[in-house]
């Protein structure tokens, strides 16, 4: 793609981060994307299911360090890719590159480049607006879903918790990521809230998660629109993988309601494990929803 000013934070900034002892890989070759550097992990063996694990607004990687060890263990491997703007990812420095479909077709192109088959699709947040866009391309990749608080945006607001996140976000372009995850998340740690900062040495850095609040197609005509309503109606009448449903019941933003909605639209997807302490970032309860969606799979 054309050059652009970016950015990549300093290694030493990932150094000796709680529960994450998870080697980098990177790729800088991706179609449409060269010389833009991508971070990912990958853990675990080949051959059985690959967990594809994509997170979130202001979130990383890191945010699945208690769920990849569970599926590690159970034999199967992980990837779980940084956005671009987030974690060891670069991060292009002006806001404006951020879209939809500059995302969405960095999944497409990631899952391609790696050659990803058997794929679990573990989503929350924007992992999901994104990522539930993408089995209906390549369906032949796809075998199941883990699915946690997330949606996808339709072209309406997700409810008033997401407006006045929204127009916080706004109002603060400096984004104070680490102690956003402490208020919604207090069984965090200071040094595990401090782990979410890692990727920001300062605001230059945070472009993409400026962005993403803006991006959730909230009307009709935004960019995404017409890809997730053909997504919804995919979920609905095509998928035939097995489903499991999570949902942090403390979620201001895409909690119960939101969740209600998505399982209505996910053909076979079951009644979901409730986390009733869990907040919007329920990753943070994995190993429970590791275990119990290794169960539930069977």
């Amino acid at each position: 793609m054309a050059q652009l000013e970016t950015l990549r934070t300093p290694d030493d900034r990932f150094a000796g981060l709680p529960g994450y002892a998870f080697a980098p890989h990177y790729i800088d070759d991706l179609a449409g994307y060269e010389g833009l550097r991508l971070h990912y992990l990958d853990e675990g063996a080949r051959g059985g299911q690959t967990f594809l694990c994509l997170h979130g607004e202001p979130t990383w990687s890191y945010l699945y360090r208690k769920m990849i060890p569970v599926f590690v263990g159970a034999g199967h491997r992980v990837v779980a890719p940084d956005f671009f703007g987030f974690g060891r990812s670069d991060k292009p420095v002006d806001d404006n590159v951020y879209t939809f479909s500059f995302h969405r077709t960095t999944l497409l192109r990631f899952v391609e480049r790696l050659n990803l088959t058997n794929i679990t699709l573990v989503v929350q947040d924007w992992g999901g607006l994104l990522g539930l866009t993408v089995p209906m391309e390549m369906p032949e990749r796809f075998s199941r879903l883990l699915v946690m608080n997330t949606t996808l945006a339709v072209g309406a607001s997700p409810g008033p918790g997401f407006d006045g996140w929204k127009a916080y976000a706004k109002a603060n372009p400096d984004l104070p990521v680490g102690a956003l995850m402490k208020r919604s998340t207090p069984i965090l740690s200071d040094a595990e809230a401090a782990a979410y900062d890692a990727p920001f040495p300062d605001m230059r850095y945070k472009a993409g998660a400026r962005r993403f609040p803006e991006l959730v197609m909230v009307s009709p005509e935004m960019q995404g629109v017409d890809i997730s309503r053909r997504a919804a109606v995919w979920w609905s009448q095509a998928w035939r993988g097995r489903t499991f449903m999570a949902i942090g019941m403390k979620d201001p933003v895409l909690g119960p309601p939101v969740m209600d909605a998505l399982r209505e639209t996910i053909h076979g997807c079951p009644a979901p494990l409730e986390i009733p302490e869990g907040g919007h970032f329920v990753q943070e309860w994995g190993e429970e929803i590791a275990r119990a969606a290794l169960k539930s799979f069977g």
